[in-house]
């Protein structure tokens, strides 16, 4: 179909939907303002997504049991559907643009592995499911992606070490987030550690995150406890239920009021094992929170060892964890340290984000038209 360079009709492809999930959270900023800039969006998805959370355009829904059915479902509707082009933040078989939010899975194993018992190794080599990923995975970046967008350079990277995907072809766009959304007004934060049973002397450590084994919640455990004192973790996400509370640690579950969270705690703590980049530790920093992280995590590339947080080798390290929650317990060098790091955040608004992505959507879809209608002569 003819292209209209003002405006685009989107296909955004995304399976499952979390009410808490970080992708559905940020595929739903991306629509809002894809919109906004007078795009069309249709959604291909499968049936758990709610009509009413997707209020931008015409819902496909496929059959999405697993991942790979989900593909084989995709591909069969992939051409014909009226969209200028196709826009993944799903592993699929191929697409226009694939959005690697998810990271790099065959990299996610390899770090997991490495900090796995020998029977958790065997179980998993036999899953089917991630054959099924690495497969897809494979897939994209072997010639099933026209173009890639990454979130941080550590998946770029990734993408062109591991598959040789071309580097000149992947597009690195930071995460974004609505940043008023985050920052403290008023009483917020009082009436939030009151709520909690916080003292006025307490530090409250605060841990987000659904995949708590990838995040690294165990190492964050170990970090608090091992201080004791007035050390508080709190820990929120829905891979934490099956977690029991602790003197010094309390588990939340999953919580939609998150700004409320960020607002009563003192430090933001994800010893991540691996993240393409946390959306969760750029909401922290949006709040004005110093993050401590690790290198595995590609949101530490945006921010400064000892200025906006703490930047860890290795996740493991329960001693560095502790030292570095130790450095950011003083309330002045955290004072001191705010107005650094709303600045820092200030770069990484969602409406940069939608900037840039839609940029490299205009440009994807001249390329899938010139390509039509060289195909078509």
């Amino acid at each position: 179909m003819p292209l209209n360079r003002s405006q685009l009709t989107i296909g955004l492809v995304r399976r499952g939907h979390s009410e808490t999930g970080g992708a559905e959270a940020y595929l739903k900023r991306l629509a809002r303002g894809l919109s906004r800039a007078g795009q069309k969006a249709q959604l291909f998805t499968d049936a758990s997504w709610p009509a009413t959370e997707w209020p931008w355009g015409q819902i496909t829904r496929l059959r999405g049991e697993t991942a790979r059915r989900f593909a084989d479902e995709f591909e069969k509707v992939r051409e014909g559907n009226g969209c200028d082009l196709i826009f993944s933040l799903e592993r699929v078989w191929r697409c226009d643009v694939y959005r690697a939010g998810d990271g790099i899975h065959r990299s996610w194993l390899r770090r997991r592995n490495a900090v796995s018992s020998a029977f958790q190794k065997i179980t998993r080599a036999f899953g089917r499911s991630h054959h099924d990923t690495l497969d897809l995975e494979s897939s994209l970046f072997r010639g099933g992606a026209g173009r890639v967008i990454a979130n941080s350079e550590l998946v770029k990277r990734e993408a062109h070490e591991i598959y040789g995907y071309p580097e000149g072809k992947i597009d690195v766009v930071p995460n974004g987030v609505p940043l008023q959304e985050f920052r403290d007004t008023g009483g917020l934060r009082e009436t939030k550690r009151k709520n909690l049973g916080l003292a006025e002397e307490d530090i409250a450590v605060l841990f987000v995150g659904s995949g708590w084994e990838r995040k690294g919640l165990r190492f964050a455990r170990r970090g608090v406890e091992s201080l004791g004192g007035n050390f508080r973790l709190l820990v929120a996400g829905r891979g934490a239920r099956r977690l029991r509370d602790g003197k010094f640690v309390r588990i939340l579950g999953a919580v939609r009021d998150l700004p409320a969270f960020y607002a009563a705690a003192d430090i933001f703590l994800l010893p991540t094992l691996y993240d393409p980049f946390s959306n969760a530790c750029l909401e922290a920093l949006a709040a004005g929170l110093p993050v401590v992280t690790t290198r595995a995590n590609g949101f530490s590339e945006i921010i400064e060892d000892g200025v906006h947080g703490s930047i860890l080798q290795e996740p493991t390290g329960v001693e560095q964890i502790a030292a570095a929650l130790r450095y950011w317990s003083s309330a002045e060098r955290r004072a001191k340290a705010r107005p650094a790091i709303l600045q820092r955040a200030s770069r990484y608004d969602i409406s940069a984000n939608v900037a840039q992505t839609l940029t490299i959507l205009h440009q994807a879809a001249s390329a899938v038209a010139v390509s039509g209608k060289i195909r078509n002569t």
